[in-house]
Order: structure tokens, then C-alpha cells, then sequence
């Protein structure tokens, strides 16, 4: 019986758990006839290898890359496939270090036959990336994983966009560098690369007007064309294998207000929202300090699939939140009550207006707090928000950025928020949030990211664009959602800035992929 990779990674945990580390466990015996090992084998991911083995005898392998800092920081990861001949990559590797690597291999029947040590040399990080500093890190109690950093970073080459992995240390371990690359030297992903079902990275890129899966070793493993469209902000994976993306249309005279559907298997377009039909474009209640509203209307910024009904739910981030149908029609509207008007379909926007409660479930009746002009002490509306996500429970929850809260101008608050919303009474309650506490340290004007981790009961805050007197950086938190205790920080600080971003989102994911 071969055993699944799941298998496999159960068996390394337990076997380092249990045998010595530096020594061979009973029973090993030499199977390896062919051991070389190549560093950056893409030459885009200098933090990577690949080892290339063949055997006497059918195995799977196993990788451990031992961390400086003990267990927390090694990197331990199976891999698919049995075979006589295998390629083995190595992720997780600490730059201008000789990283001590174990390769473990396993039979067809899940014993450890063999255990392979090897020395891998590698180059000191380049200079754009940034300085992490953690201040706070309780690896025990947060996510495991390692983070990942859409960098807009760099030391005076903005392009490409260079996404990069530290672990709860502050030490980067993997990072892409496709300068020099002659497809994505000029790589500009905007919210950046997101995790595949199937383990590899996906990125937009606008410079190519095409999406890009890659594997983590940097190699381009498919692409799909936007057919004409331009790419902008995000994309995201639905569970049948589908793509979602926020794009351009070059034929119209606005902006970043049209979705596409990407059918994976064929790379044909089956779908698109069109907002400017579904919503009124000429509404201005949120003005903008960034782009000309009449052009950039609603400025879509993140995306969320509801899989139970088949809808999306749509950040704009001068306009609110809105859900929409696969026909396009809207299902309800997350913003204040005030400016809206008729769709472009002569749907009257204002029917579908959330009614937000209070803390004990009571109509809020304070026009004042209904328009967006004042807040309520259980209660407040998300305002150019971004980043958002449906938790387990059905709740969403918004990285509530806080630009011209109350239409007052300059904020000193960003949030992560949750709202339940009841669709049946087409109301919204605050449910939860973090950061109102923080200030102006963790207020992000501009992008940003929110994440909920279930089994851990924890939220990833992540403000990418704070500008605190003169100083621009960005932030990584983890936060315990009963006690608002904070289990991890780390300060992100760039050589340069993008556009005054440290960083569009962080990820909180395992290195190497769980299939």
C-alpha cells in the first residue's frame, strides 16, 4: 500500500520527534545511487534548491531544512510521489547561510529506509528587500506557517514586484526575484500571489494583461490570457478550479469596475459582472483623494466567493461592500445610507441598503449614524475598505481602513471588523473588531489585509501603508479574537516605498503547500 503525503509528513514529525536527530535510525540502509543538489535551479527563487536522486528501490521523500532558531523554525515537508528517480525541491533556506538540509526517505510501506544530509551555500538577500523586526512572537499559540509579503518594497527598481516569506522569527526564507526574466521582468502584481488549490502560486500581472501560476521554485507552469482585458488589484480561486479577477475594460470610459469569470480548463471567459450596470456610477458620497472619481468610480479592490449561493461579494473601495448574483444583481449594499441612487439596470440601490443593529439587536435609527456622519458606540460602518472574507460562520469580516471616517477627513484608525449580516431582514450587526485601540500605528490609508484562522480562534491584521511621522512601514499582527491579546508583531520597514506601500497583503500559509 502507498501512503498518502499526509502520510508521510506524520511519519517525518514523529521520526524527529523520536529518533536522534544526527543519527541514523535502526535499520537504514543505502538506497541512494545518484544525490546532486542544484541551488536557485529557476534563477528567480534564490532561496530555493532542487535535489535530484535516484535509487535502488521505490521511495518518497521527505524534506527537513533545520532552522536557527530550534523545532519552531525548521521547515518539514513531504513529497508527492513514489519513484526510482525524483526531484526534490528545497524551500525554506536562509540567505548568506550554510543551511544544513535532511532528505528522509520512505518505502513503499511508509519506513524511513534512509536519511541524507547535505550543506547548501547560499548568496546573501538582495537589497531591496526590507528590515523585519518582531517585537512579539508566541510561536506555540499562532498559525503555523509562514508569512507571505505582496511587497511593494524596493532599494530604487520598483519593478518587478519582488513577494517574499519570513517566519515568526523575522527571518525571510523564500523569495521570487524575476528581474531579468523575459516574460516578468517587469512584473507589477498589484495585490500579489495568492495560493492554488494545487499548491502553485497565481498572480495577475498588469504589464502582461495575463495571470501567471508558478511553482516555488519561480518556474511558469501556466498561463491564462485576459483576453483584451486589463488586469488591476486581485484575482481569486473558486472551489471548481475557476478564476475571478478584477479587470479593465479598455472600451469603456471608467475604470476597475468589472469582474471577470476565467474557466480554468479552457481559459475562456463564461462570466462577467459589469457594475456600472448593477450600481450607480455617478454616485459620490465617498470622495477620493487618489483618482478622478468620474473615471475611477468605484475602484474595485478585493473579491470573496459565496459558495452556498453562488454570489460575490465586491470591495469598492469609494463606494462600500456589495453582493452581487451571477446575473448580477445585487443582493444587498455594506455602506452608509447616503447618495445612493438608481443602477444602471434602474434597480433602486437604496432597497437594498443594510439596516445596522445594536448590541442587542435593535434597529439604529440615528439618521446621523445611518449616512455615515456620526458613529454608534456598537456600531460602525467599514469605510474604504478592503480585504474581504467569509468566516466558517458566514459572518464577513473587512480590513476597515478608515480613510475619511465620517467624512471627516484624515483618520487615525484602521480595523479588522466583523459584521453579521441577515439577509432575510437585510440587516448588519458589529460583531467583533481590533485596531481603533492601536491609533494611528496600525492606520493604513491604502490597501491592507485581514485573515481569520479557525483552528487557532486568531485574526492576521495586516496594515501595509502606515505613514507615522515621516516614517513609512508596514505591520503583521496576530490576534487572539477572545482575549485581543496580541500573539505575534512584526514591523516591515522598506529601503523604498511603492507608492508609499510597504506591502498590499500578507498571507499566512505553510511554505511549502499541504495537498
Amino acid at each position: 500500500m502507498k501512503y498518502s503525503s499526509y502520510y508521510i509528513t506524520f511519519l517525518l514529525l514523529t521520526t524527529l520527534v523520536f529518533a536522534c536527530k544526527k543519527e541514523k535510525t535502526g535499520g537504514e540502509v543505502d538506497v541512494i545511487t545518484k544525490f546532486e543538489t542544484q541551488l536557485n535551479p529557476s534563477r528567480y527563487a534564490p532561496l530555493t534548491a532542487l535535489v535530484e536522486i535516484e535509487t535502488e528501490q521505490e521511495v518518497a521523500a521527505a524534506v527537513r531544512v533545520i532552522g536557527k532558531n530550534g523545532s519552531a523554525s525548521d521547515v518539514l515537508y513531504a513529497v508527492d510521489g513514489f519513484g526510482t528517480a525524483l526531484d526534490i525541491p528545497v524551500v525554506g533556506l536562509y540567505a548568506d547561510y550554510d543551511n544544513e538540509v535532511e532528505i528522509l526517505l520512505f518505502d513503499v510501506v511508509g519506513r524511513l529506509i534512509q536519511t541524507r544530509s547535505v550543506q547548501i551555500k547560499t548568496d546573501a538577500l538582495i537589497r531591496d528587500l526590507p528590515q523585519i523586526d518582531v517585537s512579539i512572537s508566541n510561536p506555540d499559540d499562532i498559525k503555523p506557517g509562514m508569512n507571505l509579503v505582496n511587497y511593494f518594497g524596493h532599494n530604487g527598481s520598483f519593478l518587478p514586484q519582488r513577494p517574499f516569506m519570513f517566519d515568526a522569527f523575522g527571518d525571510i526564507r523564500w523569495f521570487l526575484n524575476y528581474a531579468g526574466h523575459p516574460i516578468l521582468g517587469n512584473l507589477f502584481s498589484d495585490n500579489g500571489l495568492i495560493r492554488l488549490q494545487n499548491g502553485n502560486m497565481i498572480f495577475g500581472n498588469s504589464n502582461t494583461v495575463a495571470l501567471h501560476e508558478v511553482d516555488m521554485l519561480g518556474e511558469i507552469i501556466n498561463t491564462f490570457s485576459l483576453q483584451g482585458y486589463g488586469f488591476h488589484h486581485t484575482l481569486i480561486e473558486k472551489p471548481n478550479g475557476n478564476f475571478l479577477v478584477t479587470v479593465n475594460d479598455p472600451a469603456k470610459s471608467t475604470v476597475e469596475d468589472l469582474i471577470i469569470e476565467i474557466e480554468r480548463s479552457s481559459g475562456n471567459i463564461i462570466n462577467q459582472w459589469d457594475l456600472t450596470q448593477s450600481l450607480d456610477s455617478r454616485r459620490r458620497a465617498w470622495p477620493s483623494n487618489r483618482a478622478n472619481q468620474a473615471f475611477d468610480w468605484f475602484h474595485a479592490n478585493g473579491l470573496a466567493y459565496s459558495a452556498s449561493d453562488d454570489c460575490i461579494i465586491v470591495s469598492g473601495r469609494t463606494q462600500g461592500a456589495v453582493k452581487l448574483t451571477a446575473t448580477n444583481e445585487v443582493v444587498w449594499i455594506l455602506a452608509p445610507h447616503k447618495g445612493w441612487g438608481t443602477a444602471g439596470n434602474n434597480a433602486q440601490l437604496s432597497d437594498f441598503l443594510l439596516q445596522p443593529l445594536d448590541a442587542q439587536g435593535m434597529a439604529i435609527d440615528n439618521v446621523e449614524v445611518l449616512n455615515g456622519n456620526e458613529n454608534h458606540p456598537d456600531f460602525e460602518w467599514n469605510w474604504y475598505q478592503h480585504s474581504p472574507i467569509i468566516l466558517p460562520d458566514g459572518n464577513l469580516m473587512f480590513f476597515d481602513n478608515g480613510e475619511n471616517r465620517n467624512y471627516s477627513g484624515p483618520s487615525n484608525y484602521s480595523r479588522a471588523v466583523e459584521f453579521q449580516v441577515n439577509e432575510s431582514n437585510q440587516t448588519v450587526q458589529q460583531i467583533w473588531s481590533y485596531g481603533k485601540e492601536r491609533g494611528s500605528d496600525t492606520y493604513s490609508e491604502i490597501v491592507s489585509k485581514v485573515e481569520y484562522h479557525a483552528d487557532e480562534n486568531t485574526v492576521l491584521f495586516a496594515p501595509g501603508a502606515i505613514d507615522l511621522n515621516g516614517q513609512q512601514f508596514g505591520k503583521v499582527l496576530e490576534v487572539d479574537k477572545s482575549s485581543g491579546r496580541i500573539l505575534f508583531e512584526a514591523t516591515i520597514t522598506a529601503p523604498l516605498t511603492g507608492f508609499g506601500i510597504t506591502f498590499h497583503n500578507v498571507l499566512r500559509m505553510p511554505i511549502y503547500p499541504e495537498r
